[in-house]
């Protein structure tokens, strides 16, 4: 089994706030990331970095 990663395991999936957008709608989330702190928003980030990318590319 392989390790995973514990930024990505620390966090769950709520299926009842997603919503579909088509590709030239404005999304509404921005009110939603201007309620969260820089240190929260970089979190998000690096979560999608690690999901997309994997732990091990930190660096470039």
């Amino acid at each position: 089994m392989e390790d995973r990663d514990p930024l990505i395991a620390s966090y769950r999936l709520d299926k009842t706030a997603i919503q579909v957008v088509h590709g030239f709608e404005e999304p509404d989330d921005r009110p939603f990331w201007l309620s969260k702190t820089p240190a929260e928003r970089w979190r998000a980030l690096e979560l999608l970095r690690r999901i997309n990318y994997g732990p091990e590319r930190a660096t470039a």
